[in-house]
């Protein structure tokens, strides 16, 4: 399953699973983020949680996210 360009991203919660969350206007890179990280309207979370991401796939820190977003990720 692919994941659209960059359009999705996981997050890595401290207990080990990993939370995939759809941004908006925002492309998380290898080193970079482009685009306006702090806005909590520009994230979209899927409720999908797994223990291992996709290869492929980009892993964010739930430190790189609003605190809004924080307790959405939390709550799954």
């Amino acid at each position: 399953m692919g994941l659209k360009h960059g359009k999705y991203v996981y997050i890595k919660r401290p207990d080990g699973f990993y939370v995939k969350v759809r941004v908006l206007n925002i492309r998380f890179g290898k080193k970079t983020e482009q685009g306006d990280i702090s806005n909590p309207s520009r994230y979209i979370v899927t409720g999908y949680k797994t223990k291992t991401p996709p290869l492929t796939g980009v892993v964010v820190s739930e430190e790189a996210l609003p605190e809004e977003t924080k307790k959405i990720v939390e709550s799954i």
